[in-house]
Formats: C-alpha cells, structure tokens, sequence
C-alpha cells in the first residue's frame, strides 16, 4: 500500500511542477498553446486548432526527462 501512496505523491508533485512552469511560461509571453508551429484555422461557424508546436516541445521535454531518469537508474 505504501507504493501506491508514494505513486500518488508523485503524480501530486508532478502536476503542481507542470501547473508552475505553465504559469511561468504564461507570465513570459509564451503560454502553452500559443507556441509558433501551432495551427489555427477559423472560419464563419468552426475553429480548428492544432497545437503541433507545442506537442514537439512536451515531447521533447518529456522525452529529456525519462532519458535522464533511465541514465540515472541504473
């Protein structure tokens, strides 16, 4: 029982790190979302967005991350 509370303590801090690297990423101009490389495509009754430029930059993130802990590891 005591894996899935220290899971659960994991998954708590990674999402308060994400919500302040959002904020931050936020207070310089450059919220998630509004990256270059995003596609946004309006007409008269539709929207369509397609956040290409940010999904590249989580995984590239995401990717650094679990490269670094997998080195760290072993």
């Amino acid at each position: 029982m005591s894996d899935l509370g220290r899971l659960l303590v994991a998954i708590g801090v990674l999402l308060v790190v994400c919500g302040v690297v959002v904020l931050l990423l936020g207070k310089t101009g450059q919220p998630l979302g509004r990256l270059p490389g995003d596609l946004t495509w309006r007409d008269k009754h539709t929207t369509v967005y397609f956040p290409l430029g940010t999904s590249i930059l989580i995984s590239v993130v995401l990717s650094l991350i679990f490269w670094l802990r997998s080195r760290w590891g072993k």
